[in-house]
């Protein structure tokens, strides 16, 4: 696919994907959502990318849908095509962000709101420029949230925060996020994307990609299991799988060796048979 809306570079085991419309702020449009997620279907399947920071173009990371196209009817689904991907607005982005195979980093540059917030919360990690400017503002829009955000922002920063945020739907800044951990840290804007991408080289250069990828799922699946026993059930059979392979064997010589690991494993073609264990 050739892409409109965002920009996919790779640089060593780093993707940075660029949401690029900067002319409109990077609001989001179905054209986007189709672009994006194809570049997740590329970054799962190319185990040289052993890392994703997602970010945007120009002075805004997204301000959210893009509301020209149809003005106060935006969000009715009553007169859309049974089979148009907008009727299910942020749910197939968020549910393919949560299945992919690579850590996930989303550097926030100035506005971000409405689904140009909501679609970072199955992200890792968030940091934000200081700069940006971020909000749910869903209720003062006459709507709700969505991109499975009702299950994720009580999750990621609690309920009464949650509620707040939601309830208010104001514009916040980047402090605000980081004291409502939101966001992991806050940088000058110029330093923003260099501090994603160390974050990205930290985990590209010294871990097993299939144990990244294992541990990422168990961590957001957890969150959903019936008790501490279905999740210690299923740390021990991905810890099985792993304990007998070549990564465990590589990651034990290269302590004992004192040199860096290289690990052989790839999650395009290495994972358990059970893998995904909660579809």
């Amino acid at each position: 696919m050739d892409y409109e809306q965002i920009r996919y570079e790779v640089e060593g085991p780093v993707l940075t994907l660029t949401l690029n419309r900067p002319e409109k702020l990077n609001a989001y449009t179905p054209t986007m959502r189709a672009e994006f997620l194809d570049a997740l279907d590329r970054a799962d399947a190319d185990d040289a990318v052993r890392a994703v920071i997602l970010t945007g173009a120009g002075r805004g990371f997204c301000a959210g849908a893009d509301l020209a196209g149809r003005g106060g009817d935006t969000f009715n689904r009553d007169n859309l095509p049974p089979d148009d991907p907008r009727r299910r607005s942020g749910q197939p982005l968020a549910l393919r962000i949560l299945d992919c195979r690579k850590p996930l980093i989303a550097a926030i540059n100035g506005p971000a709101v409405g689904i140009g917030i909501t679609m970072t919360l199955p992200f890792d990690v968030r940091l934000a420029g200081e700069s940006a400017r971020i909000g749910f503002v869903f209720a003062r829009r006459g709507i709700l949230l969505e991109a499975g955000s009702s299950w994720f922002l009580p999750r990621l920063v609690g309920m009464a925060q949650a509620q707040e945020w939601i309830q208010s739907g104001r514009i916040f800044g980047a402090q605000e996020a980081l004291t409502g951990r939101l966001v992991r840290s806050v940088h000058p804007d110029g330093e923003l994307l260099p501090a994603a991408r160390a974050l990205a080289l930290e985990i590209a250069e010294n871990t097993s990609a299939v144990a990244v990828t294992l541990s990422r799922q168990l961590l957001w699946r957890s969150m959903g299991m019936d008790g501490l026993h279905r999740a210690i059930e299923m740390e021990q059979r991905c810890q099985d799988f792993m304990g007998r392979g070549a990564d465990a064997r590589e990651g034990i010589r290269s302590f004992l060796e004192k040199r860096p690991a290289a690990f052989p494993l790839r999650p395009s073609a290495d994972l358990p048979d059970f893998y995904p264990w909660w579809s």
